[in-house]
């Protein structure tokens, strides 16, 4: 069979974060591996991103900047696209008109049935990626890889008959550096000598900053502390020049990630997918919702006894009560078991596994 042609249509900025796109370029690696051809198409791509795709050799299309007038919708996150469906959907169709396409790979909530319908003619079949469930698919593959204590019924008349669903963090899309780690990382002993801090990619209301000043509190120069941000964080000087103020390593843009999780004894971050890499390594974490699409499955992990949630209003109190209740306990090793037993690090074999029976049926 001739290589399958696969391209991703997502978006990273300030307002979206980087979340997205670095899920998809996890599955976009594993399907190359595997003799795939691989295609982005993105808006507004920050320049940092562009230089991973052609450091990997994936060709990248970015679509035009639609004038402000015409942009709108009527989906919740309609905003986030910089153009109408419609618009996209035909810049979209434009940018695969040079060859037949296997799968077109979705993942914007900006995005709906509409536009899967409108781009079908350049693909054979469609995976959409989603999280929220507040929109209609038409794709023959949805993945949710959150966890929801109503997982099953979430996408109940939102996706028709024949739409396989692959729900749940056992297709949870993890680069294949956290598989490898995980075999060699022990459930954490509740002794804390590490904390790792990463509140995603962008962290444009610089949760970073705050948890930073909530941990100089604690003054135990026993702990050693690991931050991560990325290069677009709006306080990118002013953290780097606390790190080095209270002598914790500030790392930026990192490609050290899961070694940084492995390493860590407890994390301070946000929901979303550092969740799932947290979660593979066995990580505890203090985690707080710093968007609206990560609340639901943050109280469900909490609930499970696998993430201790914190409330955002209250930062600062949260984190002391937060290692007060862990520190003195078991609870920290019982997070880190129950943790690492949700998410194996094979999601994204799977899912790329799935997308190549796809065609071959």
């Amino acid at each position: 069979m001739s290589a399958l042609n696969i391209t991703f249509r997502t978006d990273a900025t300030s307002q979206i974060g980087t979340g997205h796109f670095m899920r998809c370029l996890t599955l976009a690696v594993a399907l190359e591996s595997q003799g795939a051809h691989i295609r982005f198409i993105s808006r507004n791509l920050p320049a940092h991103l562009g230089e991973m795709l052609k450091a990997k050799r994936m060709d990248f299309v970015a679509l035009p900047n639609e004038s402000a007038g015409e942009v709108g919708g009527d989906l919740a996150h309609s905003q986030w696209l910089g153009a109408s469906q419609t618009q996209d959907a035909h810049a979209t169709v434009q940018a695969l008109s040079d060859r037949q396409w296997d799968w077109i790979v979705v993942d914007h909530y900006a995005l709906d049935a509409r536009w899967e319908s409108a781009v079908r003619g350049s693909t054979k079949k469609i995976l959409a990626i989603d999280d929220i469930a507040d929109r209609r698919h038409d794709c023959d593959v949805l993945l949710d890889q959150n966890f929801y204590s109503d997982m099953h019924s979430r996408y109940d008349g939102k996706v028709s008959a024949h739409c396989v669903q692959l729900l749940g963090p056992r297709y949870a899309l993890l680069r294949d550096e956290f598989r490898q780690l995980r075999a060699q990382v022990k459930p954490r002993s509740g002794e804390v000598k590490k904390i790792l801090v990463f509140f995603g990619g962008v962290d444009a209301d610089n949760y970073t900053g705050l948890a930073l000043d909530a941990l100089a509190t604690l003054a135990n120069k026993a702990i050693k502390i690991d931050v991560v941000i990325g290069t677009q964080h709006p306080n990118r000087e002013q953290i780097q020049q606390t790190c080095d103020a209270q002598g914790y390593a500030c790392h930026v843009q990192t490609s050290r990630m899961a070694e940084l999780m492995a390493e860590a004894d407890l994390a301070i971050g946000a929901g979303g997918s550092a969740t799932w890499e947290r979660c593979c390594l066995g990580l505890p974490a203090i985690v707080f919702s710093i968007a609206e699409n990560q609340e639901q499955a943050s109280r469900a992990l909490a609930n499970q006894g696998v993430v201790y949630l914190g409330s955002k209003e209250v930062f600062a109190t949260e984190i002391e009560r937060a290692m007060r209740y862990l520190f003195v306990s078991t609870r920290l090793h019982e997070m880190s078991v129950r943790a690492a037993e949700l998410v194996d690090g094979q999601g994204a074999r799977r899912l790329s596994d799935v997308l190549f029976r796809g065609v071959c049926q």
